[in-house]
């Protein structure tokens, strides 16, 4: 590819079937913007706790072209995330709005073992292995899960703990008033 050629910049459709099969290896430039509800992502929607008509996210993808010092230049993808999920909080137990605000970057590869010599230093972007059929939709919903809290909760102050059954608050006095099993050993080296 000419380091000065002008590529032509292709408009992606928003449906999420077209997300499904992105070429790209061809010589061009990506852009698009949509809105996916949770019902077009499946494993998300095995995560929510409940889906209401409005939870999705917006996405937002963006392809160009940077020059690589001493070689072809590099496709970058950008892509933005922004939406709101449903989750069980695990202080209460009870639902939970989870909003979420992502921007990743990718540089695209053609090969697994391009993507493997890809320096890891590099935080800012990471290698993703493409092809003439791409299933960029795919990628939109492992972002959205690699960004779920690992533990969902209200904010501080909006919910109380749940009560848990395990056992009666009697318990707790009893179990202070014990002996000490290591008691029984210090009391057996005397001897």
């Amino acid at each position: 590819m000419n380091r000065n050629q002008v590529l032509p910049q292709v408009e992606l459709s928003s449906e999420p079937s077209a997300l499904k099969r992105v070429d790209f290896c061809a010589p061009q430039s990506y852009k698009g913007a949509g809105f996916l509800s949770i019902q077009d992502l499946p494993r998300v929607a095995e995560e929510a706790s409940t889906i209401n008509p409005g939870d999705g996210f917006d996405w937002s993808v963006q392809t160009h072209f940077e020059d690589s010092p001493g070689s072809e230049p590099h496709q970058i993808l950008e892509l933005g995330l922004k939406g709101r999920l449903h989750l069980v909080c695990q202080r209460c137990l009870q639902d939970c709005a989870v909003d979420m605000e992502e921007k990743r970057r990718f540089v695209l590869v053609a090969t697994d073992e391009e993507a493997d010599a890809y320096p890891l230093e590099d935080e800012e972007q990471e290698p993703l292995v493409v092809n003439q059929h791409f299933n960029l939709l795919e990628t939109i919903e492992d972002e959205v899960l690699l960004s779920l809290p690992l533990i969902p909760k209200h904010p501080e102050g909006f919910c109380e703990p749940h009560a848990s059954t395990f056992g009666d608050e009697g318990d707790e006095a009893v179990s202070d008033e014990r002996e000490n099993p290591f008691n029984i050993l210090k009391n057996m080296k005397k001897n």
